[in-house]
C-alpha cells in the first residue's frame, strides 16, 4: 500500500525528477478528509494519514512515506449549475448564495453547487438556467481559506456529462502522521501507467 503522509511543499515542486507512482480520484467530500483509504485509478491501494480541515487540490501532488508521489484528480461529480444571462443577475444570485456559506464554484456568469433543492430553488427564482450534471467539484476556498499545498493543473470543468459512480467511504486507519525524511527522486514527471484496464474503487466503511 501507498503511504500518503504530507502534501508537496512549494519548495520541492521546482524539481525537474518527479515520478507521478500514483493518481487518485476524490471527490470535494473527499479531498477534505485527512486520513482515508482509496485506491489508485490503477486499482494500486493508497492510504492518506494527512493533517485534517484542509481540502485537496485538483492536480495537487501528495508524498508517501517512501518518497514517491500521489497526484490527486477531481473526480466526476453530481452537482449542480447555474447560468445567468447577464452581470447583476450574476452578481444578485451570487450574493444570495454567498450569504448561505455553502460550497460554490464560480464561473464566468455560472455558479455550481453540490445538490440542494432550496438552492436550487432560490437560482431559478431569479431567472438562471439550473442544470443537473456530472463534473468536477472545485468551489471556492473562502476569503481565509489556507491551501497548505500545491497545485498542479488546476482546471475548472463546465458541463462535463460523463457517468461515474461514487463511492466516498472514509476509513479510519489509526496511525500517526511521520515527517522528517528524505526524497530520492530520479524520474521524469508523468502520469501514473497502468497495466490493464484502469478503475477506480473505493473501500466501503464499516
Amino acid at each position: 500500500m501507498l503511504k500518503v503522509i504530507e502534501r508537496l511543499t512549494a519548495s520541492k515542486t521546482g524539481e525537474p525528477t518527479l515520478e507521478i507512482a500514483a493518481e487518485i480520484e476524490l471527490t470535494y467530500d473527499e479531498r477534505k478528509r485527512g486520513r482515508f483509504k482509496t485506491q489508485s485509478r490503477c486499482g494500486k491501494e493508497v492510504g492518506l494519514f494527512l493533517e485534517r480541515g484542509k481540502c485537496l487540490l485538483d492536480g495537487e501532488l501528495l508524498v508517501t512515506d517512501t518518497g514517491e508521489f500521489v497526484k490527486v484528480v477531481a473526480a466526476q461529480e453530481s452537482v449542480v449549475t447555474a447560468r445567468a444571462q447577464e452581470p447583476m443577475q450574476f452578481a444578485r444570485i451570487a450574493y444570495h448564495l454567498g450569504n448561505r456559506h455553502v460550497p460554490l464554484q464560480i464561473g464566468e456568469f455560472w455558479v455550481r453547487m453540490q445538490p440542494d433543492h432550496v438552492l436550487e430553488d432560490l437560482c431559478r427564482l431569479y431567472g438562471l438556467e439550473v442544470t443537473s450534471e456530472q463534473a468536477p467539484f472545485q468551489p471556492e476556498n473562502g476569503a481565509y481559506g489556507q491551501h497548505g499545498g500545491h497545485a498542479h493543473g488546476h482546471h475548472h470543468g463546465h458541463s462535463e456529462h460523463h457517468s461515474h459512480e461514487e463511492h466516498s467511504h472514509e476509513r479510519n486507519l489509526g496511525h500517526e502522521n511521520s515527517h522528517g525524511h528524505e526524497h530520492s527522486h530520479g524520474h521524469r514527471h508523468g502520469q501514473e501507467h497502468c497495466h490493464g484496464q484502469e478503475h477506480h474503487n473505493h473501500e466501503h466503511q464499516h
